[in-house]
């Protein structure tokens, strides 16, 4: 930059000290509501006032610009401040400020110059300040950015530590901003390899309801922590069986976030009884046959082939016909009347094929012990192979 304005400029540098005064007093008695400085210390708040100062005076005098995305000056100003907390709009005001402090030295040093120089130093001085104002909001935004990363990085691990099990003290739980004890609803859902989850939008939904709630993505998994806090779990549970858009299953605990790993197993363990297809949210408590089976696969295997393997083995349709009747027999409390209503067929047809199924598989149908394990062994047909 060359004339008189790049003459005053480099003659006001020495300056500069003087200059920083008036900024600091302008920022804290212009306006002095929208000034935030609060976590930055007096001496932080004259160094960058007096950099900035500095740097437009410079760039006046002629020195070279770094561009507007990346002021060596601006930019670090920007991130500073940024991480400390303060508004981009303070800064921006700041900046304003301190280009009127500069433009008010320039003018106090300009003699007869004429309205077309005083126009070109007009646009020069604000194209500068302009500048620099872009680059800080540019870095600015690039920390906030990097800042709300860390941020969403640390609370992750954070989550991640409460669903494995690790230390769940009042210090997680404030930065988690959940409370330490208390009911909570744990819920995982699939999540599919593009990114979709089995409940979409689920934190939105629950807000919606008065209802806070905080969500963690694992490998193939969306996992939510509900802090139920007065909520009558049936009602929570309502309203996330209706965004169900594949398996998803839930399990409380009464214990706070001390019983969240032992809910999240539990609740891991009621969406593996599920086939990969389905489209609905269960409770454990839906499911607790299915999880006992699920746990262990040669008991499950051992029950299937006692009380229905024979059976299996028929010709499809007889199979499922005797499979139908047994469901429906032990829905019914093993009455056979009722069950023969169910299945639009006569009461005597029910015991004939409960006969049938007795004969096949070599022993009654009769006693608790038998009931129980009937009923386990049609549970395990409904889990997953």
């Amino acid at each position: 930059m060359e004339g008189p304005l790049a003459t005053v400029a480099n003659a006001l540098l020495p300056d500069v000290d003087v200059l920083t005064d008036r900024l600091v007093t302008a920022v804290f008695t212009d306006h002095p509501a929208w000034t935030d400085y609060r976590n930055v210390p007096p001496d932080d708040l004259r160094d960058g006032c007096r950099r900035y100062l500095t740097r437009v005076l410079q760039l006046l005098a002629g020195a070279p610009s770094g561009g507007t995305d990346d002021d060596p000056v601006a930019g670090p100003i920007g991130r500073q401040r940024a991480e400390q907390g303060v508004p981009l709009e303070v800064m921006l005001r700041t900046f304003r400020l301190g280009g009127r402090v500069v433009w008010e030295a320039l003018l106090e040093r300009i003699d007869e110059v004429t309205p077309a120089d005083l126009g070109a130093a007009a646009t020069a001085m604000w194209t500068v300040v302009d500048a620099l104002s872009s680059a800080l909001s540019t870095s600015y935004r690039r920390a906030e950015a990097e800042q709300l990363r860390r941020d969403d990085q640390r609370r992750h691990a954070l989550l991640e530590e409460v669903v494995a099990g690790g230390t769940t003290g009042q210090r997680v739980a404030d930065q988690l901003d959940l409370p330490l004890g208390g009911h909570y609803l744990v819920v995982v859902a699939d999540l599919e390899p593009d990114g979709t989850a089995a409940l979409p939008s689920p934190q939105t939904a629950l807000a919606a309801l008065s209802v806070r709630s905080v969500w963690h993505v694992r490998t193939d998994t969306l996992v939510g922590l509900v802090p139920l806090e007065g909520h009558d779990p049936r009602f929570v549970l309502t309203r996330l069986r209706a965004l169900a858009r594949g398996r998803a299953a839930a399990a409380p605990t009464a214990d706070g976030l001390a019983g969240v790993a032992l809910a999240h197993r539990l609740a891991v363990l009621a969406l593996g009884t599920m086939p990969r297809g389905a489209a609905a949210l269960v409770g454990v408590d839906e499911r607790y046959p299915q999880v006992l089976l699920l746990r262990s696969p040669e008991v499950r295997r051992r029950l299937v082939e006692q009380w229905l393997g024979p059976v299996l083995r028929l010709p499809p349709r007889e199979r499922d016909v005797l499979v139908q009747t047994l469901t429906a027999w032990l829905e019914a409390d093993r009455s056979a009347g009722v069950a023969a209503e169910q299945l639009y067929c006569h009461r005597n047809t029910v015991l004939n094929r409960l006969q049938r199924v007795s004969g096949l598989i070599g022993h009654p149908l009769t006693g608790r012990q038998a009931y129980v394990e009937l009923s386990l062994a049609l549970s395990a047909l409904d889990l997953p192979s």
